[in-house]
């Protein structure tokens, strides 16, 4: 299980802490969901998840008024017993400084937007899923291809880099070399970025490393990027029996994920930028509606009935 600091979704989202003598820096984030409590305003903790970010909404502070002052305070007691890591209180609602008092004696920081409630909830949700989401690390180059996310992989020396650093020169957008974390965000949704210390940075056999942001400029990189496309380059086998049509497609998984998978054999001469190039373009052209390979298929048989 991930966490991420309240202190890092504070800054992103530009909150208020209306709590300042409780310590946020040492209060984890293990929950993308968040929480609107008015059921347990009203007194039911059945399948409460004291692990989520309580949400404080117009709705919620209508029906505190309506508790009134006393009932509401020890509602919120209750909440806050179960040691939820914050309330955020939405739409610049003012926060009563017995609420302040209360929270700061147990340890619950308070917090305060100007945004909506749903606009809000929707954007920490969408952050979180993102900062907690499931994640692996493989070997492997990411490159950004006519805004398609290629993940070449291959043993160690086959040419993964170079192929890289070619597509790199012909105008593309290196994600990340050598490591490529992965992040499931969604059942349709894998998110590949470079770990912190080599991002930028690409490991050429004889010549070493080479800062790809410093020599071919700032358009030359990419931070994150959707993986839509892997292409594994292997050794030529001549007993080996490849593809040349590509009717069916191949896939492998990634974290339950599965994503469109090419086998490119490497023999001298061969350019893999341009391959690279192709395919990622035929896949952008079968997501928008054409098969050449199906196509050639329904002329070939075409041709044939008409004999």
């Amino acid at each position: 299980m991930y966490t991420v600091e309240l202190q890092k979704l504070i800054d992103k989202m530009a909150l208020k802490n209306c709590t300042p003598e409780v310590n946020v820096e040492e209060i984890l984030i293990s929950q993308s969901d968040v929480n609107r409590p008015a059921l347990q305003l009203a007194g039911f903790f059945d399948h409460f998840d004291s692990n989520r970010i309580q949400v404080i909404g117009y709705v919620e502070q209508a029906y505190m008024q309506e508790l009134g002052k006393k009932k509401a305070m020890a509602m919120m007691e209750r909440i806050m017993e179960h040691k939820i890591p914050c309330i955020v209180f939405c739409r610049s609602i003012e926060v009563p400084p017995d609420f302040v008092a209360m929270a700061t004696s147990y340890g619950i920081p308070l917090l305060q937007t100007d945004k909506t409630t749903s606009s809000f909830m929707a954007e920490v949700i969408r952050w979180l899923n993102v900062e907690l989401a499931p994640r692996i690390s493989i070997h492997g180059v990411l490159v950004d291809v006519y805004g398609e996310g290629v993940l070449i992989m291959g043993e160690s020396g086959i040419g993964k880099s170079e192929a890289a650093l070619e597509l790199i020169k012909r105008g593309h957008r290196l994600v990340t070399d050598d490591v490529v974390e992965i992040k499931k965000v969604s059942d349709d949704t894998l998110i590949g970025t470079a770990p912190d210390i080599t991002r930028h940075f690409i490991e050429l056999r004889g010549i070493g490393i080479i800062d790809v942001k410093t020599l071919f400029g700032v358009e030359s990189v990419k931070d994150t990027q959707c993986i839509d496309l892997v292409i594994k380059l292997e050794e030529w086998n001549k007993d080996e029996e490849y593809d040349r049509l590509g009717l069916e497609e191949k896939y492998t998984e990634f974290l339950g994920n599965r994503v469109v998978c090419h086998s490119i054999p490497i023999r001298p001469g061969r350019n893999l930028a341009i391959i690279c190039e192709s395919a990622a373009v035929n896949y952008r052209q079968k997501k928008m509606g054409y098969n050449a390979a199906r196509e050639l298929y329904n002329r070939v048989t075409n041709n044939l009935m008409k004999k």
